[in-house]
């Protein structure tokens, strides 16, 4: 362990660069008595101690060690020199006159001991008892990462991060050991330096909470996985805890100025392969002739409409931090500036980021105070995707521009189909793309802070009892403005008026969370045989939410009808109440032997008084084999720990109808009808209230865990990692099941019934291949297979129910491709199974009988395949020699499957599919010529394609310079491609998109050239 710490140190040196300053004279700068004092610093191994500090006590004056080890300082012949390294013991010499002294630090032991971030507290690594990864800020992913969760791809088992698609701040969906539940969420617990937050996106463009961070200034991400860990976060804890913690300054630290800076240049990857306008007048010639309307709607130019609405964008991003201490006061304050352009042109990203940390400590040490501040102020224009799926829809032979056009005519200049008058737009027709883009105008502003004080106390009169004492909050304030412009080609064929008047949509939110924690913590160690370690405390937390919506005529329409609207707004608020009392019981015995129990008692302001309060335990046991004496004469393994654990943890957070929290699922509650159910008294119309589908019985989800562990460590722990195996069952699911009418005022109602099961292998290996004084290489390599099945629907038996079908498509009218049923994955495919021909091709309409009662219906659809891959894994390297640096990550998801609904709804030829009987074209997909459907065939199997997909998410290599300048300690430079390849099978643009595994208008991600600079002052 002491190796691996040390070396980690080192990598720390040559990838992040230098951690001290060389200091210029100051207090006793002009002394003259003045001598200069040379010498070597190494460690007990022999090995240099590189950018070691070497420090005047009592001033400024310092310098660092270089790569041998060595170092010279001009210092006052009767001083006392500090030399001090990461990890291991300081030492005060004398000069004395002298003016050469060599020094050998020893290991601190008690630094080695590495400690993990868990829920309330902290632990050592070798005490951890339950299935818990740490990942630090030394391992995180090259690149660029917009949003923290950008950091954990492919570093953590168990833990899929998928982006919601490449636009700038895209959030990402994030999985822990699959998802618990069908209805409610499936996002884990995020907690930022001891603040459960808000992890839902609010306004579009904030991601989730991890955007909230500035990834410069994360120390380290903990990810609690099984239910010993994660219980004592109870209803929240179904889905896992990601818990981060952010970078503090150090008592006795020097003040350190570092600069990060990134430049780069983001392209497509590719595009649809649709039909070029050649290609697709031959083929409507081929399928129609030449005497047809089909052919007769062809126009005269050559538009690849893909390439009229991407780009190749440029981007920046700069973060600087200063960090030290001030006198007993450490601190750290950082500022980020980020403005990141889409490849879908009008897309952009703007966003500040600043963060303040400070952790004095008052009373000899006695009382610890932790105060952490971060901020974000977001300005975003989303780009209409809509015109990434009218590009691979609109006629290739038309023009980007109507020809002749004229002041007033419709589409502002922009192509748009027209009636046989020629004057008329034909309100079905397409959107053209580039309007789309151009003519839809939607940005949005977020200002969202989380922040806590923390005081840690430690009795006078009993040291080892400690308070705690956490106060935190997390609010937002949001805003988004929609609007699409009078007359473009969109206020023409879509939207609410489709006659030229443009629309506007503003939209507000606010968001509170405030937080009050309080525990009492009594650690004591017996012996050296015995170590107690009890934990109990209360936690208060508040959430509210407003939300409102209004819909301003646009200035057309102001012009013609005056001030007004056009449509009722709408508003929504809500709060809830979070109260709970939660406790830990950790026991070790001689060092050897460990037992943690932990228990939460949660109240939730969201289920009625007979179901508010839900008791969460968990018990976890584990083995230090290698501490046994049989173990200590063998030179091979040198860590060798064995889990085994148990808890039940909750699931309280679901959406209501519209998409917002459900605070209250379980109160008989009216809402307004729609538009048009209105009751008139007299001239007066008054809109109806309807009553809705309650069940005052609601409770929480409960999903038991069962986890067997194994930690190991070979070779003096060169070859480190872990394997774990779990089994989850999650019973009373949140579910939304179909009632007999008259039962209740809905035909559905969310009720607690069915079970849902996850089980699963994770294994993860860190090797040190190569540790030198000029060559290092690290490499981590984790694999996870996890399989979920529905084990029960309905607590009643019911034959004709074929569960839960959802996943709409575009296409057809209602169609929907999947299906949570009973004995299989949740988001199966819901389809016909496909016929073949000899060579293999698919035959139009031909599908599996599955009764065999002649008839193809709904009664022969089947669940085939689903979107949860079976088995991801990544592998990263990290590669040193003397001042260069070479690294990579590259991941693999094996047995996904994906729907390409760009491939339904654009192959067919045949009725509309093609032609419009308005007289306009839709170009076609270039597959159409092979599978030569006439009639599209959304529910075909054949759509279900695999999407299994090997990525190298990013390469990096960079170079650092040492002791640049006197006022320059480190500088490295370093190029970065990220996204550089893919390897897939899948028919699509891109294998890997959102969770329900829907390909269809998604934002495609880019591939990015990135120049980076790293300073440090």
């Amino acid at each position: 362990m002491k190796k691996k710490i040390k070396n980690r140190c080192m990598k720390v040196f040559l990838l992040l660069i230098v951690s001290m300053l060389s200091f210029s004279s100051s207090m006793y700068g002009q002394s003259g008595s003045n001598i200069t004092v040379k010498g070597n610093v190494k460690d007990n191994n022999g090995e240099a101690i590189i950018s070691g500090s070497v420090v005047v006590k009592g001033s400024t004056i310092g310098t660092v060690t270089d790569i041998d080890g060595n170092y010279t300082i001009n210092t006052p012949a009767d001083a006392i020199l500090v030399f001090s390294y990461v990890g291991y013991k300081n030492q005060e010499i004398p000069v004395g006159g002298k003016t050469s002294i060599n020094v050998t630090l020893a290991e601190d032991t008690e630094l080695l001991q590495e400690v993990v971030v868990i829920g309330y507290g902290t632990v050592k690594k070798e005490d951890l008892t339950g299935a818990v990864t740490t990942v630090s800020a030394n391992n995180l992913a090259k690149g660029m990462a917009t949003s923290a969760s950008d950091l954990l791809v492919g570093k953590a088992p168990g833990v899929s991060v998928v982006s919601d698609g490449g636009a700038p701040g895209a959030g990402a969906t994030i999985r822990i050991r699959g998802g618990s539940s069908l209805s409610a969420t499936n996002d884990p617990l995020i907690v930022i330096d001891g603040v459960p937050v808000d992890n839902s996106a609010g306004v579009k463009g904030m991601g989730n909470a991890l955007s909230t961070i500035n990834s410069n200034d994360i120390e380290s991400f903990t990810v609690l996985k099984d239910a010993s860990a994660t219980a004592i976060y109870g209803s929240r804890a179904s889905n896992g805890v990601i818990i981060i913690t952010t970078k503090k300054g150090a008592i006795g630290s020097k003040p350190k100025v570092s600069y990060n800076g990134t430049f780069s240049v983001s392209t497509k990857t590719g595009e649809v392969d649709m039909m070029g306008a050649d290609e697709f007048r031959q083929f409507v010639t081929d399928k129609y002739g030449t005497e047809s309307d089909a052919y007769k709607a062809l126009g005269n130019t050559k538009t690849n409409w893909q390439d009229q609405i991407f780009k190749t964008a440029f981007s920046s991003d700069h973060n600087i931090s200063v960090g030290g201490a001030a006198g007993s006061v450490p601190y750290r304050v950082s500022l980020g500036y980020t403005n990141e352009e889409g490849i879908l042109k009008t897309s952009s990203l703007e966003r500040w980021t600043g963060a303040i940390n400070l952790n004095p400590k008052f009373f000899n040490n006695m009382l610890s105070v932790q105060l952490n501040l971060k901020g974000v102020y977001n300005l975003n224009r989303f780009a209409n995707t809509g015109a990434i799926g009218a590009a691979a829809e609109f006629d290739p032979t038309k023009p980007v521009y109507m020809p002749d056009y004229k002041d007033g005519d419709p589409g502002n200049g922009y192509y748009l189909s027209l009636k046989a008058d020629g004057k008329t737009p034909i309100d079905i027709g397409l959107s053209n793309p580039v309007d789309a883009l151009n003519s839809r105008h939607n940005t949005a502003r977020v200002r969202r802070s989380v922040g806590n004080v923390q005081f840690d106390y430690k009795m006078h009169f009993l040291p080892d009892l400690r308070a705690n004492l956490n106060l935190g909050y997390d609010i937002s304030r949001s805003m988004e403005w929609n609007t699409i412009d009078d007359n473009s080609v969109l206020s023409w064929v879509t939207g609410k008026f489709k006659s030229g008047f443009g629309e506007n949509e503003n939209y507000e939110q606010s968001k509170k969370n405030y937080l009050m924690d309080f525990y009492l913590n009594y650690a004591k160690e017996i012996n050296n045989k015995h170590r107690f370690d009890i934990m109990g405390g209360y936690s208060w937390q508040y959430f509210y939410r407003w939300d409102s919506t209004v819909y301003p005529y646009s200035l057309a329409m102001q012009k013609q009808k005056g001030a007004g609207t056009y449509q009722d707004g709408k508003s929504y608020k809500s709060e809830n109440y979070l109260i709970s009392f939660f406790g830990r019981f950790n026991y070790t015995f001689n060092n050897k032997y460990l037992l943690t129990l932990t228990l939460r008692n949660d109240g939730s302001s969201r289920f009625s008084k007979d179901n508010r309060w839900g008791l969460f335990p968990s018990a976890a046991l584990a083995w230090r084999v290698s501490e046994e004496g049989f173990m200590k004469n063998q030179n091979l393994m040198s860590d060798l720990k064995i889990r085994l654990g148990y808890g039940i943890t909750g699931q309280q957070n679901l959406p209501d109808v519209n998409g917002n929290p459900n605070n209250y699922p379980y109160l008989n509650k009216y809402m307004y009808s729609k538009p048009g159910a209105n009751y008139f008294w007299g001239d007066e119309m008054i809109q109806l209230l309807r009553p809705n589908a309650y069940d005052k019985d609601l409770k929480w989800e409960e999903t038991t865990t069962y986890n067997v562990g194994l930690d190991y460590g070979f070779l003096g722990n060169r070859i480190t990692g872990t394997v774990d195996a779990y089994y989850r069952k999650t019973k009373d699911l949140l579910n939304n099941i179909f009632i007999a009418a008259g039962t209740n005022f809905s035909n559905q109602l969310l009720t607690n019934q069915g079970e849902l099961t996850n089980k699963g292998i994770e294994f993860n290996i860190t090797g040190h291949v190569i540790e030198s004084k000029d060559l290092n290489w690290t490499l981590g390599y984790n694999v996870s297979y996890n399989k979920n099945e529905i084990s029960k629907m309905l607590d009643f038996d019911n034959p004709n129910y074929k569960g839960i079908i959802h996943g709409g498509i575009t296409g057809g009218t209602g169609n929907n491709v999947l299906i949570h049923a009973l004995n299989q994955p949740f988001n199966s495919f819901y389809v016909y199974q496909q016929i073949y021909d000899s060579a293999g091709k698919p035959i139009e309409g031909a599908y599996v009988d599955q009764n065999k009662d002649g008839v193809i219906d709904t009664d022969d659809l089947i669940t085939y395949k689903k979107s949860a891959p079976d088995v991801f894994m990544g592998l990263t390297s990290q590669l040193s020699y003397k001042n260069w640096d070479f690294n990579f990550a590259l991941r693999a998801s094996l047995g996904n499957y994906a729907y390409n609904n760009i491939q339904s709804n654009r192959e067919a030829y045949g009725g509309s599919s093609m032609l419009d009987p308005t007289g306009f074209l839709k170009n076609r997909i270039s597959s159409a010529s092979y599978t030569n459907f006439s009639e599209p065939q959304y529910l075909s199997s054949y759509y279900v394609q695999n999407a299994s997909f090997l990525r190298m998410d990013n390469i990096s290599i960079g170079y650092t310079f040492q002791n640049v300048a006197k006022w320059l300690s480190s500088a490295r430079i370093y190029g970065t491609v990220q996204n550089p390849f893919i390897i897939t099978k899948y028919d699509g643009l891109d294998p890997e998109f959102n969770n329900e595994g829907i390909d269809n208008n998604i934002y495609p991600r880019p591939r990015i050239f990135m120049f980076g600079l790293n300073l440090n002052f």
